[in-house]
């Protein structure tokens, strides 16, 4: 980002570890305040000190929550508008996945993972968005995931969220266009986040060949998708690998998507 690209506030879901710290990191040098929420506080806090001590005048609001509970988000918009503040900046980052059978999944997994993933950015959304608007405009990023695309075994439900992400992204920017606010689905590939480690120990990472070629630093990724923001693109598929396999997915017959992904090796 560039000095014409300063926000006076960037509000950051997921933003203890991996993707999440990573925008921290690259927003703090233009950035009057961000506001870090997720739920590890101590990793926040010293997260929120470190940025504080690199970045002299800015200020760093840290809020403990666990957005898969609707009264956390509620506490969570309450206290931005209590401090008066107005993000024109809002990274909906926070998610989680699960590998395995949909059947054999825990369920209280799987709602974990729909109300952290679809029903948290959206009502992050909702409730952000109005300010927004009084403020002149502003940008919206949301996490997808180059899964979007695809129907995956063993990931269903994941890839089944993403696709929600990706759509309502695209809709959600039309509607604000004409209010100055971007809105840009991120859809990387594998990142080395501790999400991807998650994965790796339910045995997610290893059953696709050839998986380690599409990895993209997490330094990329966030670089790609605050420039792709900038430039008020729709989506971004952050690393040329991702992008000329999202360019090849997008070509295929969804015939043809039923039995590559029919055949792809499980656990």
């Amino acid at each position: 980002m560039s000095a014409q690209d300063y926000r006076r506030c960037a509000v950051v879901t997921g933003a203890s570890s991996g993707l999440g710290e990573e925008f921290a990191r690259q927003l703090a040098p233009c950035c009057k305040t961000l506001v870090l929420v997720a739920r590890r506080e101590e990793r926040l806090e010293v997260l929120a000190q470190k940025l504080r001590a690199e970045h002299s005048g800015l200020e760093v609001g840290v809020l403990v929550a666990d957005l898969t509970d609707s009264s956390e988000r509620e506490s969570v918009v309450a206290k931005i508008a209590k401090a008066n503040l107005q993000p024109d900046l809002l990274i909906n980052n926070a998610g989680m996945g699960d590998y395995g059978e949909f059947t054999e999944a825990a369920w209280p997994k799987l709602e974990s993972m729909l109300r952290l993933n679809v029903e948290a950015l959206t009502h992050l959304s909702h409730a952000l968005v109005p300010p927004m608007k009084e403020g002149g405009g502003g940008a919206i990023i949301n996490v997808s995931s180059l899964a979007c695309l695809l129907p995956i075994p063993d990931f269903a439900v994941y890839a089944a969220t993403k696709a929600y992400v990706t759509s309502f992204s695209e809709a959600l920017r039309l509607e604000l266009q004409e209010h100055g606010i971007g809105v840009t689905a991120l859809c990387p590939g594998p990142v080395h986040t501790e999400f991807g480690e998650v994965a790796k120990e339910n045995g997610g990472d290893s059953e696709f060949p050839g998986r380690e070629f599409f990895y993209t630093d997490k330094e990329v990724v966030v670089a790609e998708a605050l420039a792709a923001a900038t430039a008020d693109r729709a989506r971004v598929f952050p690393g040329w690998q991702v992008a000329a396999a999202a360019l090849v997915i997008a070509a295929l017959p969804i015939g043809l998507i039923r039995v590559v992904m029919g055949r792809r090796p499980r656990r």
